[in-house]
């Protein structure tokens, strides 16, 4: 309701604990000045301290220092966070704002907003993010996000021919991976882990019998998929962190594996209350203002951020 008492030609959303750095605003407004130009999200950058913020800052680096700009550079869409940012009035006011029952509301926006025509880009900008002090409140904020991706691909798969016509093949296929495919990725890892231990301790017959016509294929795509997939998440993460001049979060690279059987536990949460609390919104408590870097640690190096 408060989008339709906006005035001007850009606005800002950003949350607690969170706060962009000046130049990324200048940034934005020449950027704007782009015809079919809707939205902007500054990036994160974490102080790290114990392991959910180094967890934080080597996730996050990631993200918004690499993946998200290669989804800019590929043009595809892009399903903004409630990190820093900036819309153009009139697009928000083309697509009626936000959708008041998704908890994850920002990326469900700026897929209505790929769909409606407009891209979204990122800008050299930083956004200081303040990691949930408690375990309790990381598991309530991990949640709601995973609950919102699964109701943004729900609502937007309702007709998958009018999705595909809208983004295009490309578009699709993002859409699909990077929104449906974070909450499935989620909820299949922990059972290769329980697959695994069956098989070593519980006498199972895949491993003990590997050229058996299942169990030697079935282990060969298994085997290299979890070795791609965690060599190419880690080394994203390694060289976002290099970038930041976090290198001596290195170490954390090998705990990242732990750290996402954390997030298949809230994606069975998520899972759990999408079906008895869809639109349950636990607030993420924060301690105390967005943390800053010294040069020295890299934060004045900013990462593109997705614009529409």
């Amino acid at each position: 309701m408060g989008a339709r008492r906006v005035s001007g030609d850009l606005r800002r959303r950003g949350q607690a604990g969170r706060g962009p750095a000046p130049p990324g605003l200048r940034r934005l407004r020449r950027r704007a000045a782009q015809p079919r130009h809707g939205a902007g999200q500054a990036e994160y950058l974490q102080r790290w301290r114990q392991l959910a913020d180094a967890q934080f800052t080597l996730e996050y680096s990631a993200l918004f220092d690499g993946l998200l700009p290669a989804l800019d550079r590929l043009k595809l869409p892009i399903p903004l966070g409630g990190t820093s940012n900036h819309f153009r009035v009139a697009a928000l006011k083309w697509l009626m704002a936000w959708d008041p029952f998704n908890v994850t509301e920002d990326a469900d926006l700026g897929t209505r907003l790929a769909r409606a025509g407009y891209r979204c880009q990122v800008i050299a900008s930083t956004t200081y993010e303040e990691a949930p002090r408690r375990f309790g409140s990381w598991i309530c904020q991990r949640t709601r996000w995973l609950k919102g991706f699964v109701q943004t691909w729900l609502v937007h798969m309702r007709e998958p021919s009018a999705l595909w016509r809208e983004l295009g093949p490309r578009g699709f296929l993002a859409f699909q991976v990077m929104v449906g495919g974070t909450v499935l990725s989620a909820l299949v890892h922990p059972w290769f882990y329980a697959l695994v231990g069956y098989e070593l301790f519980g006498g199972g017959g895949f491993l003990a019998r590997p050229v058996s016509l299942v169990g030697l294929p079935f282990w060969t795509i298994a085997w290299f998929d979890l070795i791609t997939g965690y060599a190419a998440a880690m080394a994203l993460a390694l060289l976002a962190a290099r970038r930041r001049g976090l290198g001596r979060l290195s170490w954390q690279i090998l705990l990242m594996p732990a750290y996402w059987l954390l997030i298949s536990a809230a994606a069975y949460r998520a899972l759990w209350q999408f079906v008895t609390a869809p639109f349950k919104w636990e607030k993420t408590e924060h301690g105390g203002p967005a943390m800053r870097h010294s040069g020295k640690n890299g934060a004045g190096r900013g990462n593109r951020t997705p614009d529409t």
